[in-house]
């Protein structure tokens, strides 16, 4: 695993985590689906760079 697949997959998550956070905060919806977006895509590259 490279340094660069690691650090994409643990934005993911981190950005996950804000994501769930946001939601029991109950803020606004396009914020909660802009940081799910990003945390998708930083999933998915630090995915296919493995």
């Amino acid at each position: 695993m490279s340094k660069g697949s690691t650090l994409f997959i643990l934005l993911g998550l981190f950005l996950a985590g804000g994501v769930y956070s946001f939601w029991q905060q109950k803020h606004s919806k396009s914020l909660i689906a802009l940081l799910a977006i990003g945390s998708v895509m930083a999933l998915v590259t630090g995915l296919l760079q493995l």
